[in-house]
């Protein structure tokens, strides 16, 4: 990493931003659009993605160098991660920042907030996307309080849960909800055409997730489930593929070649497909908002899931459960993420369809919960205004 030699002087109005998955990097990306409709002579920075990068921020760091899952990836790479807190905090001194962003990434940005809270620079610490305390961790809470000047929410039930232990905090809407709005999708016609789908074959779509940690551990046994489902119901498998991660991934870990990996069209294939085997993660919120009937699956190493498993506190790990506060699509963890349970519980709901079109209305729902609060605008104003406030004191 090298920092360009710039100057920087006090009255720049520079705003660092910490987001470090690729979900952060999407969300971090409208935030950001906003905030430059509002100022585009704010000077942002910190650590992002391609999308990030794309909307005029100075990556110092890309998320790709911060892929770390599981408490054992984290101990492993801990001088790395020092390293990068070090950069990032020379940096906002540098810069005389008095506003930081952090987005969700709670075990690096926790830690780091701890360090800047002791910087003479005293910056203004707001969160966008928190760390969901409320299903585990809980003892994170009074540490959020401690440290945030500002909590940005985007959960209804999260405002409620955070306002009640007196921290202070708003919710802005889910910015999935803007995000999937304005999308410019292509038609299931288009899709087929241009990815040599087949148009008389359903989709069964594969969300692995966005790691190759998660992909390792989960895909394997998920192509399997899926290649007896396909044949069982006459469709045609896809595995969305993120960005960041390479189509030849997935064909090296498994024997099975009957399936198209599609990169960058998540939201057409989810708006298109009849079936999802989903990664637990925002991908299964994403996949809820399509309404797609889907089987929750996650795997981590043994040491990650027994600390996890231990830590929460609540009876659901998919979003789309916790949102509707029910068990409205199956949910298969650690080993019982296997290709005959992932079969089974697929299985159940394809052939019954009362059931499957009942899963539908009841994932239609999460949208109403959630309302059409344009998050990424909501937090840019506030944000923006804290900014104004600090610069006129």
């Amino acid at each position: 990493m090298v920092f360009k030699q710039q100057q920087f002087t006090v009255m720049e109005k520079n705003l660092l931003i910490i987001a470090g998955e690729v979900s952060g990097d999407l969300h971090g990306a409208s935030l950001i659009r906003e905030l430059k409709r509002l100022d585009s002579s704010l000077k942002i920075f910190g650590i992002g993605g391609n999308k990030m990068q794309t909307e005029g921020m100075e990556l110092i760091y890309h998320i790709d160098k911060m892929a770390f899952l599981g408490f054992v990836e984290v101990i492993k790479h801990l001088p790395f991660i020092k390293k990068v807190q070090k950069d990032l905090i020379a940096e906002a001194q540098k810069r005389n920042v008095k506003q930081i962003v952090l987005i969700d990434y709670p075990g690096f940005n926790l830690s780091i907030a701890k360090k800047i809270k002791k910087l003479e620079i005293k910056s203004e610490l707001i969160y966008y996307i928190t760390p969901q305390v409320w299903a585990w961790g809980k003892g994170r809470v009074k540490k959020i309080k401690d440290l945030f000047n500002k909590v940005l929410v985007v959960f209804p039930f999260e405002e409620k849960f955070f306002k009640e232990r007196n921290v202070h905090c708003e919710y802005v809407g889910h910015p999935l909800i803007e995000e999937i709005n304005s999308y410019d999708y292509i038609s299931r016609n288009l899709l087929d055409n241009k990815f040599y789908l087949d148009p008389a074959k359903d989709i069964l779509l594969i969300l692995p997730g966005s790691r190759k940690q998660e992909v390792k551990s989960i895909f394997p046994e998920a192509i399997k489930a899926a290649v007896k489902i396909a044949d069982d119901h006459e469709m045609q498998i896809v595995v969305a593929c993120s960005n960041n991660l390479d189509e030849k991934t997935f064909f090296d870990l498994t024997d099975i070649k009957d399936f198209k990996v599609i990169k960058g069209h998540t939201y057409d294939l989810m708006k298109s497909a009849k079936f999802g085997i989903v990664k637990s993660g925002t991908s299964t919120l994403e996949a809820g908002l399509f309404q797609l009937p889907m089987v929750i699956v996650y795997k981590t190493s043994m040491l990650t899931y027994i600390i996890g498993k231990s830590l929460v506190k609540i009876s659901n790990i998919g979003m789309a459960n916790i949102i509707l506060e029910e068990h409205v699509v199956p949910e298969l963890i650690q080993n019982d993420a296997n290709a005959d349970r992932i079969y089974d519980e697929a299985k159940n709901i394809l052939s019954d369809e009362d059931l499957y079109e009942n899963i539908k209305i009841k994932l239609g729902r999460i949208k109403e919960i959630l309302g059409n609060k344009n998050a990424a605008q909501n937090a840019a104003k506030i944000i923006y205004s804290l900014i104004n406030e600090h610069k006129a004191s």
